[in-house]
């Protein structure tokens, strides 16, 4: 019997992807991807700039405190033309304004002088603390001022014409830590002008420069 006979299958004519070809698709994924990181890490440097330049211009970037006298409230005031004469005793706040820091400022005992016309009246106390990042403290302070120690001075002048100057100075020093990478050294001055109604026996006005 006869075998039968099948008719050869059909030769496969379609595309068939080379070696070399997929090679070379492979290294074009490879250079997108490389050009996509390359991107993202433009971006990320680029961010990172923005970011340090920010913090330098606000955060970093340190500024000195100020040192001022505020509130002060005349408990009493005596004063004498013919002698010439005066005694004062009043209350203020001695403030260490650190409102402009995004760091803490920690500062050195120190000490305000009270003056007329140079010539020392009064010493107190400032004992030392920190003041926080963006704040201002406060302390309260009871002084007394006489003019026993002036000589040679123009306090008669002075009382007559119905007003009395006073002075008061200090010098504060101390260090802004910023996030506690870095503390930078600032001091903080004071010089306020001090002026009293003679006649009304009150406070005229309070300067600090």
């Amino acid at each position: 019997m006869a075998e039968k006979a099948y008719p050869a299958a059909p030769a496969n004519h379609g595309y068939q992807r080379s070696d070399a070809e997929s090679l070379e698709n492979a290294d074009e994924l490879k250079r997108k991807k490389k050009i996509k990181l390359a991107i993202y890490i433009t971006i990320f440097v680029v961010f990172q700039i923005i970011v340090i330049t920010t913090m330098s211009l606000t955060v970093m970037k340190v500024k000195t405190p100020r040192f001022r006298l505020g509130n002060i409230n005349v408990q009493s005031f005596e004063s004498v033309q013919a002698t010439p004469s005066f005694d004062t005793k009043f209350t203020t706040q001695i403030k260490i304004k650190n409102s402009a820091n995004w760091g803490s400022y920690k500062f050195n005992a120190a000490n305000i002088t009270f003056q007329y016309q140079g010539a020392t009246l009064a010493v107190i106390d400032v004992a030392k603390g920190k003041a926080g990042w963006l704040s201002t403290i406060k302390r309260n302070a009871e002084v007394s001022l006489n003019s026993t120690a002036l000589t040679n001075s123009n306090l008669g002048s002075d009382l007559s014409s119905g007003v009395l100057t006073l002075n008061s100075v200090g010098r504060l020093n101390g260090k802004v830590a910023i996030m506690f990478i870095m503390k930078k050294k600032k001091a903080a001055n004071m010089n306020c002008t001090i002026s009293f109604n003679v006649a009304a026996k009150t406070l005229k006005s309070l300067q600090c420069k």
